[in-house]
């Protein structure tokens, strides 16, 4: 049924976005999105400003990060998809669920090489590397249907990212009907057949050991109680932290990285591996040794066999096949020296820090003691959250967000922003280098327009310190990591925000409970040299 005043396809897009759950749109107005703006000028979805569209990409990533509702850049065709293509290579990479929806040059001109603004010769071959989907809509008609493959593959698939691209006359179009949500598929769930087989294995293992990752991300409770059943420990990647609380005594954390945990796993006769790619940016070693059966529960079959390949296959949602294996374990009886031996390997990796990371605990024990329990921590990449991902203890996932996947330097600002705006009464913290924080320093203005309290621990060494580290050990004279560095304070109060130095553990605590009483985001300078920081 046709009606009365049709919109046009880029106000459409815009309600059915909101029928989707859509609530932020994070981006950059520019001529060639100008038909979405008229639809967000009707609706009640926020648009955030960013200051750069790499901004505005990894603060929808950062907003599906901290929520698990799917994030969206809304972005110009041409620059605006290059610029945030690489905050969609860090969602492709950690499996997060971001909508990349840009418009495109006119539809009669494309691959055509007439030189029209913004003109890329196929938008979408640029982005499809990085995407679980990507696709121009040629008519109105596409539009609804891009949508719900988009909405879908992030319901019941691997969450990566989508990208959609709707030329700017398809934009102006008029549209006939009224577009409507579907029903989004459920996520697979393994065989009873499998299930009982995982079972068995666990039960009859001699020294079995779980293996997590951010995959895994709602299976917290029913992991716990198989590690608790099995007597089994339970590592994690950085994206899998959390999910059994770093206290648990069964926990070696995100420990993957550390020497001592990547020994203690060869140890395993069988590896429970949920939701993890066990990749080597979170191990730093190309392949781990893996001497045991390895039972994999992963939605995306591709991870079967792989670099790990699977001895039992469970092509499944995490949480549904956990539920499933918890269930299905009675009778056992939990292996008595795994606490023993969990706790013995904390404290070798506690004695074996070198002396930069024992300047990072220092800090990282202050701000555990200062922060509530519930605190989001988005990080940048920088050596400070190197150390935090097995010394800094959170109780559940989604807590600490270091994107190791992609590995780029500039997501920990803008994605704490993304944060804050889909959990507004939860705290955001971040952690940055300032090398890092560079990268998207202008989106402080961002941050301070939305009246954001969010304490940013700049992390100060002066240097691109990993690469500098890595250049001495491989006797390399360190070429393009040393340089100047702005004044941080001055720069961010230029940007509206507040800003204070540390001199001390108790300086540092006073800061961060103050900047979350703050109307603005606050810019916490730590010094690496600092005498404080001496062990």
């Amino acid at each position: 049924m046709g009606l009365n005043n049709p919109l046009t396809v880029g106000q459409a897009v815009i309600k059915l976005l909101e029928q989707y759950g859509v609530d932020t749109l994070f981006g950059i107005p520019g001529v060639h999105t100008l038909d979405f703006c008229r639809g967000l000028n009707i609706s009640n979805i926020q648009h955030v400003q960013a200051r750069n569209e790499q901004g505005a990409g990894f603060m929808a990533d950062g907003y599906a990060r901290a929520s698990g509702r799917p994030g969206v850049a809304l972005v110009i065709s041409g620059p605006g998809v290059t610029n945030a293509l690489t905050a969609i290579g860090q969602a492709y990479a950690d499996s997060i669920p971001v909508l990349l929806l840009s418009a495109d040059a006119a539809s009669n001109t494309l691959g055509k090489g007439w030189g029209v603004l913004h003109e890329v010769p196929c938008l979408t071959d640029t982005t499809k590397p990085l995407t679980a989907l990507s696709a121009t809509a040629m008519s109105p008609a596409d539009v609804p249907e891009l949508l719900a493959k988009a909405f879908s593959i992030f319901a019941s698939e691997r969450p990566r990212p989508v990208h959609i691209a709707i030329p700017i006359d398809i934009l102006a179009l008029p549209v006939e009907d009224e577009w409507r949500a579907v029903n989004l598929p459920d996520r697979p769930t393994a065989s009873a057949h499998n299930i009982a087989t995982a079972c068995q294995m666990l039960s009859q293992a001699k020294q079995p050991m779980i293996c997590v990752g951010g995959g895994a991300w709602r299976a917290s409770d029913p992991i716990t109680q198989i590690a608790e059943k099995l007597g089994a420990p339970v590592i994690a990647s950085t994206a899998g932290k959390g999910i059994i609380d770093d206290n648990h005594p069964l926990s070696l954390s995100a420990g993957t990285v550390r020497g001592e945990v990547q020994v203690y796993l060869k140890q395993a006769d069988v590896v429970l591996a949920i939701g993890t790619e066990l990749s080597e940016v979170d191990s730093f070693v190309e392949t781990l040794e893996i001497n045991g059966k390895v039972i994999r529960v992963d939605i995306d079959p591709r991870k079967m066999t792989d670099l790990y390949p699977a001895d039992l296959a469970l092509i499944a949602d995490a949480s549904l096949a956990a539920e499933a294996i918890s269930q299905g374990l009675t009778g056992t009886s939990p292996r008595q020296q795994s606490q023993n031996e969990v706790a013995e390997i904390r404290t070798r990796i506690k004695n074996n820090l070198n002396n930069r990371e024992s300047r990072h605990c220092i800090a990282l024990d202050v701000l555990r003691e200062t922060l509530d329990e519930n605190t989001i921590v988005m990080t940048d990449i920088c050596q400070l959250a190197y150390t935090g991902a097995f010394a800094f203890n959170v109780s559940a996932p989604r807590l600490w967000n270091y994107p190791a996947g992609f590995c780029t330097l500039g997501c920990g600002l803008p994605d704490a922003i993304g944060a804050k705006l889909a959990l507004p009464d939860t705290p955001v913290i971040c952690f940055a280098g300032d090398g890092g924080f560079m990268f998207t320093v202008q989106e402080l203005v961002t941050a301070a327009e939305l009246k954001l309290p969010i304490p940013i621990i700049l992390w100060n060494n002066n240097a691109l310190q990993q690469i500098q580290d890595d250049m001495i050990a491989r006797e390399i004279e360190p070429v393009g990591v040393l340089g100047i560095n702005p004044d941080f304070i001055a720069l961010a109060k230029s940007c509206h925000c507040s800003a204070v130095t540390i001199d001390s553990a108790e300086t540092l605590d006073a800061a961060v409970k103050q900047a979350f009483q703050n109307d603005r985001p606050t810019l916490i300078e730590i010094n690496e040299t600092d005498a404080w920081l001496d062990t």
